[in-house]
């Protein structure tokens, strides 16, 4: 065989086993969620769907939802899944943005390995408070505009995805193939970025999150916090806590995967959601309209904070209008 034929030979081959490793499923999981007395699988690797419909008919009338102050609710999911997801529970918030103020709050340090914000350093008119974004380096990752004042340019990369918020209280959710035109076009009073982006467009699963080897880590568990949109535009904001042994160790950093988190962002109603960073750095408080204060705290501190307080000028809104 000549050298040209080899060449080819070679590049035939790798083609084959590349397209071979985009074909492989996910790594074999399941997911169910308490309902009737009994234990009720809604997701699977193996059939994971596209749309949700299903799915949100069990799982997002499980939920029964609080009302804590206004514009603001909370309840809770419990899931039975595999491995270290054996029993998790997830921690939900939904809130509303038109009469919530977002506010960034910086803890980077000279120390690169860490960061000095926790929730224990949201402001006392803070209803919602949780870490932001993803980190690099012991500084926030991607766009950051505080008050109006770009402190960092967006980063670039697939399922890269920011949130802006402007004066009036809109939020947009902008994909990695809108950041260009967004940075300049767009004038947030408040905008961070994170990855990966669990769903997009109108709830869609995004290609990278339906197979391994599509550049995302579709197989490691750990503890998850994601923020989302619901149709009606009030926010979604989800943390997992290991559920096993109870709350003593629920900061242990076992949970879902990627995939798996996406799903319940789905099956919850969000037509958007991303992923901010996990793990140990996971955490979360609110307030209630009594000025009671829940937190869910994670291990270390983090660079960046998010924080949503009320909008004074704001008139009083009706709860949210209930499951999908």
């Amino acid at each position: 065989m000549s050298a040209r034929l080899r060449i080819v030979a070679v590049i035939v081959a790798l083609a084959a086993a590349s397209q071979a490793g985009a074909q492989e499923p996910l790594p074999p999981s399941r997911l169910a969620v308490r309902a009737g007395g009994a234990w009720r699988t809604w997701w699977r690797s193996d059939a994971a769907p596209g749309q949700w419909r299903e799915a949100q008919r069990l799982v997002a009338r499980s939920v029964k939802w609080r009302r804590v102050a206004m514009g603001v609710e909370t309840g809770a999911l419990r899931l039975a899944g595999s491995g270290e997801a054996w029993r998790t529970q997830v921690v939900l918030v939904r809130i509303d943005p038109r009469v919530h103020t977002m506010r960034l709050a910086e803890g980077a340090t000279r120390n690169l390995l860490e960061g000095r914000w926790t929730v224990d350093s949201a402001p006392g008119d803070a209803r919602v408070a949780l870490n932001a974004g993803q980190f690099r380096f012991g500084t926030p990752w991607g766009w950051v505009v505080h008050e109006g004042y770009e402190v960092l340019p967006p980063g670039r990369g697939p399922l890269a995805m920011a949130i802006a918020q402007d004066s009036s209280g809109r939020v947009q959710w902008i994909e990695d193939t809108e950041i260009e035109r967004a940075h300049v076009t767009l004038q947030p009073r408040v905008a961070f970025q994170s990855y990966p982006a669990l769903l997009i467009g109108d709830g869609r699963l995004p290609a990278q999150l339906q197979a391994p080897g599509r550049g995302i880590d579709v197989a490691h568990r750990d503890a998850r916090l994601a923020i989302g949109e619901l149709r009606d535009g009030w926010l979604l904001i989800a943390l997992t806590r290991f559920d096993a042994l109870g709350t003593t160790f629920g900061q242990v950093p076992f949970g879902l995967t990627v995939p798996e988190m996406a799903a319940v962002m789905g099956a919850l109603g969000a037509r958007r959601a991303v992923l901010l960073d996990g793990g140990i750095s996971a955490q979360l408080a609110l307030r209630d309209g009594a000025g009671a204060v829940r937190r869910w705290r994670g291990v270390r501190g983090v660079p960046l904070g998010l924080v949503l307080v009320p909008r004074s000028a704001v008139a009083s809104t009706a709860p949210h209008q209930g499951t999908p």
